[in-house]
């Protein structure tokens, strides 16, 4: 059975996962409440949104695994991500743009997962300082949230790669990581041969935040695509409220800028803001911050769906004058294309199907956009 999803411009769906398990420290699951303390809904609302707050998860901490030193803490990682997975569901279904306030980055899968059950391709812009390209056969700390991207492409631990039933949850083409100025010496191996789209600080800085975040966009099929945006707040160099700051990444403007840029994409199926660590925030500037650089580039969306609707209301009465003139037209435009959603709509399966071999295959998975020397080795981060 075919799910229409109308988009609503001013719905936002806010959830809160509450937890550090993934992490290698306590802390990091005090984000969401901390940010909704900063504002973040009372911002949202007063520049026109209407906000849904779906309330937070049960908190999963970090606790110390000596057992599972390859890989710490995988229960609770787990029951985090079932405990998220059907309320991105609940807010994709509802018509509203899922944000979802975290500590760790692994939460991505339940967000990939939930978007997934209404449609069909999603793909992932996943903003990080650190690529999260390890495994537990690499891994130095057995920290999970240094595993992520390749959970979600398939290649990390068995227990979270099977969260999604049918491997990968996004395939390699279909993410970008953006802004990564950390790489251990096996993320380094990984993305040599990987077709993962890769536009490192050293890239954004070079192309410039929005030509790289277009360019991003473009290589993940973003513009007919929906795609998950993934924001670690340690991609902000010098960023104190989180576990693993580190500098040579991107500056807060440069965050900014592309931010404006993901956020304004009508193909945005969710937004997830990870790694804010309250207790490294004892002033409360660092939530202040967050809460500010989300209500500019929300703003701005709400700002440019808006103009787009407009537009597309202006030019339907020609349209309509125009199918009816002919009868033949008139009677196909009674029967919606589901391939070709007008804007602010997704045409979705409740039992959606993986997309066919052929079409996969066809497509190109060189990247001419990564090849970059923009690495340094990261000891310092969640590795």
């Amino acid at each position: 059975m075919a799910v229409k999803i109308v988009r609503q411009a001013n719905k936002i769906a806010l959830l809160g996962a509450p937890t550090s398990a993934a992490a290698m420290s306590v802390g990091h699951e005090g984000a969401p409440a901390a940010l909704r303390a900063a504002g973040l809904t009372a911002g949202l609302r007063e520049i026109g949104y209407d906000v849904a707050d779906l309330g937070d998860d049960p908190v999963q901490l970090f606790k110390p695994d000596e057992e599972s030193p390859r890989a710490r803490n995988l229960s609770r990682v787990i029951a985090s991500l079932e405990a998220l997975k059907p309320r991105v569901e609940q807010a994709v279904k509802s018509s509203a743009l899922p944000l979802i306030l975290s500590g760790d980055c692994s939460i991505a899968l339940a967000t990939v997962a939930g978007a997934r059950r209404y449609f069909r391709k999603v793909s992932l812009i996943y903003m990080d300082g650190d690529a999260d390209l390890n495994t537990p056969a690499t891994t130095p700390s057995g920290c999970v949230d240094g595993m992520v991207v390749s959970h979600l492409t398939g290649r990390g631990a068995a227990e979270m790669v099977r969260f999604w039933g049918e491997p990968p949850l996004v395939r390699e083409p279909d993410l970008a990581l953006f802004g990564v100025a950390r790489l251990d010496p096996p993320e380094e191996q990984i993305l040599a041969t990987s077709p993962l789209r890769r536009f490192l600080a050293a890239d954004v800085k070079r192309m410039g935040p929005a030509a790289a975040a277009h360019a991003a966009i473009d290589r993940i099929k973003g513009n007919g695509y929906q795609f998950v945006l993934h924001l670690d707040v340690d991609v902000i160099s010098d960023f104190p409220a989180t576990n693993y700051p580190g500098a040579g990444g991107l500056s807060l403007d440069e965050v900014r800028e592309a931010l404006l840029v993901f956020t304004q994409q009508k193909e945005l199926a969710a937004l997830e803001v990870t790694a804010y660590n309250p207790t490294k925030d004892p002033d409360g500037s660092g939530a202040k911050l967050i809460v500010d650089l989300l209500a500019e580039a929300l703003g701005a969306r709400l700002e440019a769906l808006k103009g787009s609707e407009a537009a597309v209301a202006a030019a339907a009465p020609a349209a309509a004058a125009s199918q009816g003139s002919d009868s033949s037209s008139a009677k196909k435009a009674a029967e919606p294309e589901l391939s070709t959603p007008s804007p602010g709509e997704a045409w979705s399966s409740e039992s959606p199907e993986e997309p066919s071999d052929l079409e996969s295959d066809s497509e190109s998975t060189d990247d001419d956009s990564g090849d970059s020397g923009a690495s340094e080795e990261s000891s310092g981060s969640h590795s």
